[in-house]
């Protein structure tokens, strides 16, 4: 078994392909630079954005040990799915005047378009009356944001969503244990009727998290429930808005990796329809600091959703020209294959793989070649042992595009290789480690 240890001198390089400006990643999870959770994708002005919650670390002065801990939102934004913007800080817990100041509750956001305005909608913990839902409005999707003074009077819960429908009525969705709905004012930001539970849903294991959409003039009320021992992603649909609901599936089941929670949205862009979740990526010890995902979503002839997997690979065609993260791979050999972190003590820095027996591979797809111009590969990898690697398209048995040779030592690299065949278009990324020994990659990028 190879105990390959490489220098941790190339992490600098690989921190910084991870926290530019606007390429923050292009798998799963989707942001690295931070823990994201309770993702609600939108589609505004030809981009999706998503608006997650913050997970931060709880410390002395700041939270509750242990538990859930969230003071503002940032907002992502994205025309291709690989290359996300952080647009900063769009709403403080120090710029809600009616919240509890030391509260660190600021949980799952929704963001709606109206009227020429942009209104984002957060939950938080009340001076003196327990939780409250408040709306900030701006003229852009990314802000800048103006809280309202008061949070929106008879809602109390947490986990706003907000469905507009095609007559222009918008509705208000949140929970406590429950569901409710309530539809809204046309300024978005009062009731305009009173708050009533949605029935003929499961009365136990936390009902939270509501996400409304609508698909062929069937409403989808989809929720996350636990059913067992940690949340799995539950739906139901209606005739109209405000039901009666009919349960009919699970989306998503309960997450192998033993994350407690997981919360969602799910929106179609450029006919395609997509499911943004969340799991325990880069603190897979403690499931309060989360990060967003997301994965392709398909529906029957008859509405229902099809079962969603969750992948790390997630969404999106790969440039071939940019630094493909191979460890987050859509299929791997069942021996002598495995993923770790470049940096445990700093898991924002990412993955690597480790081939660590003869014919082991990982397998990457959707990657575009464009038109047959690249004409080299440079692979980020290191090795113990040294050993060669075949660089295959479309499957392990797959045509060899290159041959990289390795050299031995614990210091990372970055190996150069002219390319024996010039692939154009769309192939699966495959390498196979064709030596006996081992070796880790970082990443991998053709010129």
């Amino acid at each position: 078994m190879m105990t390959n240890k490489c220098k941790s001198a190339i992490l600098i390089i690989a921190t910084l392909a991870v926290t530019s400006v606007n390429h923050l990643w292009a798998d799963n999870p989707l942001i690295m630079g931070q823990f994201t959770a309770d993702p609600t994708a939108r589609v505004f002005e030809g981009k999706i954005y998503v608006y997650p919650s913050h997970d931060i670390l709880a410390s002395p002065g700041k939270g509750r040990p242990g538990w859930f801990c969230m003071e503002d939102y940032h907002v992502f934004s994205s025309e291709n799915l690989l290359d996300w913007t952080d647009h900063g800080v769009i709403v403080h817990q120090k710029d809600v005047p009616w919240a509890e100041p030391n509260s660190y509750s600021m949980w799952a956001p929704d963001c709606v378009f109206k009227d020429g305005r942009y209104y984002f909608y957060f939950p938080t913990t009340a001076r003196g009356r327990g939780w409250g839902i408040g709306v900030a409005i701006s003229d852009k999707p990314y802000g800048p944001f103006k809280v309202e003074p008061q949070p929106i009077q008879g809602a109390r819960g947490i986990d706003p969503c907000v469905f507009i429908d095609k007559d222009g009525k918008a509705y208000l969705y949140y929970s406590m244990n429950r569901i409710f709905v309530a539809r809204l004012k046309d300024n978005m930001v009062e009731l305009d009727s009173n708050p009533q539970v949605i029935g003929n849903l499961p009365t136990r294991g936390l009902i939270e998290g509501p996400f409304v959409f609508e698909r062929n003039g069937i409403y989808y009320l989809s929720y996350p429930h636990v059913q067992n021992n940690t949340e799995r992603l539950e739906y139901a649909i209606a005739s109209s808005p405000m039901g009666p609901f009919e349960q009919k599936g699970v989306i998503m089941d309960e997450s192998p990796s033993g994350c407690w929670t997981n919360h969602h949205s799910i929106v179609e862009y450029k006919g395609q329809w997509y499911l943004f979740y969340h799991d325990k990526d880069l603190s897979p010890n403690f499931d309060k600091n989360r990060s967003i995902r997301a994965d392709y979503l398909y529906f029957d002839e008859d509405g229902t959703i099809q079962k969603v997997t969750p992948t790390l690979r997630g969404v999106g065609i790969a440039d071939a020209t940019r630094r493909i993260q191979i460890d987050r791979y859509s299929a791997i050999s069942p021996e002598g294959a495995s993923v770790d972190f470049l940096d445990p003590n700093d898991t924002h820095k990412g993955w690597k793989v480790m081939l660590s027996a003869k014919d082991a591979w990982v397998r990457y797809n959707r990657v575009d070649f464009g038109k047959g111009q690249v004409r080299s590969v440079v692979v980020n990898a290191c090795s113990s042992t040294g050993g060669t690697i075949a660089i295959r398209i479309d499957g392990p048995g797959g045509q060899v595009i290159a041959q990289v040779k390795i050299p031995k030592g614990t210091d990372w690299r970055q190996v150069n290789s002219a390319l024996s065949t010039v692939p154009s278009g769309l192939h699966d990324l495959v390498v196979v480690f064709t030596d006996v020994g081992g070796v880790e990659i970082d990443w991998v990028q053709f010129n």
